[in-house]
This record gives structure tokens, C-alpha cells and sequence, in this order.
């Protein structure tokens, strides 16, 4: 009988225990988005983690995926409690995962939006959407907001199909690699976010004045910050605030993070209006 109730008693655990949402002790999980080499982003955010990891009083532990999935799906095993991502990515991590937007970031070099880019080289003759028929195309990844869905949906707009019309499109896997891959001449254009442009050039990576930007898209609400809605009420609090009160901290290429802003969800769904244009459907794409 004892052993009967020692067991009944252990199954209980067992469920609370399961049900309970997982957080590392004194460990807060922080999903990266591969934008750029995985060595350039962990540099680029080791102060503005460091001093999160401060105001927390906790560890604070970076994670890069090898793409954007991957840190999604991070997200939705719950091996990750906050993530950095691309607008289109944070879209389809809320169609598969229970997770909120709760901030996006002014720096230095940008406000709270930002924009898509087309780019080509010069020497390529293309100076519209038009001149890309028949071209090669890189894109940065599936599930990027300014290196895939805004620039194919703007594609779409003039009757121009991306799965049809370039003789060859490749998915580079970051934004670096897209501007890297135009500048080779291994493609003739390719898609990239403005402040990863900019970026690029001034480390050297590009030459600046042998490509063209030959679309830009509208303003696009900036990559945000996202958290998962189980974590404990007080936990999630003490995070927003810890954002909320940061202050000039160095972030990489990216100049100086000015401040963190409240973002909510209804902010992205300019990002679901361009998925609609690509009948796309979000669940299928995770």
C-alpha cells in the first residue's frame, strides 16, 4: 500500500512537473538569427547580452542556428525562453509556437523600421524589376523578411514569377552571403536589408560603388524580440523591464543599440499582408 502511494505520489510530481513551463536556474535562453556568419553575431551582441545578463542577475546564453527554423523550432520545444528574429520568421514562429513580440530596437544607424533591397552590379545592365528576367537571384533564406518574402511579393505585384522567370535563384543563408554572392558575380542580383548593405560595405565586404540598389521596399517594422507566453508572469515583467531600461549599449554593426521599444503583435502584420500576396501558408512553411 505504502509503495502504491509512494508511486501515486511520484506520477503527480511527474505531471506538475511536465506541465510547468522549463527555465534553466539562474540560465536565460536567447535565440539569434543567422543573419550573418555566426562568429560576426555572436561578437556583435556579446555587450548588449552581457549587460541583459547584469540586469537579470542570470547567466544569459546565446544560441545560433545553422537557419531560421532552426531557432524557431527552438522556440517552439521550449529549449529557448526569448528570441531575435526577422519579422517573417517571428510570423511563423506565432503560427506554431505560443510566443509574443514584446520589443523591437532604435539604434545609431536605424529607427524602429527598416526596408528590403534588390541590389545587382553595376556591369549587369539591370536597372529595374523588369531587367531581372532571365537573370540569376539570390535570396538570403525562406523564412527571411527583407531577403526573400518582401522582395518575391513585390516581384509578384508586376506579374514578374521568381519559380519561373530567373533562370536561377539560390538561398544563400545570410544576408553577408547574398552580398558577397553580387559582388562575386555569382549572381547577377540578390535581395538584402538595408542596414546589412550598409554593413557589409563598410567592412569591406562589398564595393560599394559597383552595385546598384535597383528596388527598395516600403518600410517594414524592425526585427523583434519574442518571448515565450508560458514563462512565469514575474519572469516575463523583469525581462521587458530589463530591455526597456537599456541605454548605449555597443551592438556590433549594427552601431549603438539607443533603446529597446514596446512592439505587440498587430505591428507585423504588414508581413502577413506580402505572405497573402505569395498565397503562402504559414503553417507548412515551419
Amino acid at each position: 500500500m505504502l509503495r502504491h502511494l509512494r508511486l501515486r505520489a511520484w506520477l503527480a510530481i511527474t505531471v506538475i512537473a511536465a506541465a510547468t513551463p522549463a527555465i534553466a536556474a539562474d540560465v536565460l535562453n536567447v535565440g539569434l538569427v543567422p543573419s550573418e556568419d555566426a562568429n560576426v553575431v555572436i561578437a556583435d551582441n556579446k555587450p548588449f547580452l552581457d549587460v541583459l545578463g547584469r540586469a537579470l542577475q542570470m547567466e544569459v546564453k546565446p544560441f545560433i542556428a545553422t537557419d531560421y527554423n532552426g531557432v524557431i523550432e527552438a522556440l517552439r520545444s521550449k529549449r529557448l525562453d526569448i528570441a531575435f528574429m526577422g519579422p517573417f520568421s517571428y510570423v511563423l514562429a506565432v503560427s506554431v509556437a505560443d510566443v509574443e513580440a514584446f520589443a523591437v530596437a532604435e539604434t545609431s544607424k536605424q529607427t524602429t523600421t527598416y526596408r528590403a533591397y534588390i541590389i545587382a552590379r553595376k556591369d549587369r545592365g539591370i536597372r529595374s524589376l523588369a531587367d531581372l528576367k532571365g537573370r540569376t537571384f539570390a535570396f538570403v533564406d525562406p523564412t527571411s523578411t527583407s531577403g526573400h518574402l518582401f522582395p518575391k511579393a513585390a516581384l509578384f505585384k508586376i506579374g514578374f514569377d521568381p519559380d519561373r522567370d530567373f533562370s536561377r535563384v539560390i538561398f544563400a543563408g545570410g544576408h553577408d552571403a547574398v552580398a558577397i554572392a553580387v559582388q562575386n558575380g555569382k549572381v547577377d542580383a540578390g535581395a538584402i536589408a538595408d542596414g546589412l548593405f550598409d554593413a557589409a560595405a563598410a567592412r569591406g565586404v562589398i564595393k560599394r560603388d559597383e552595385l546598384a540598389i535597383v528596388w527598395t521596399s516600403e518600410p517594414i517594422a524592425g526585427s523583434p524580440f519574442c518571448m515565450r507566453r508560458d514563462l512565469p508572469a514575474d519572469f516575463k515583467k523583469k525581462i521587458r523591464e530589463s530591455f526597456y531600461a537599456m541605454r548605449d549599449v555597443p551592438w556590433g554593426s549594427k552601431g549603438v543599440l539607443k533603446r529597446w521599444e514596446p512592439i505587440d503583435d498587430r505591428a507585423y502584420d504588414l508581413v502577413r499582408d506580402a505572405a497573402k500576396v505569395l498565397n503562402l501558408d504559414l503553417r507548412k512553411l515551419k
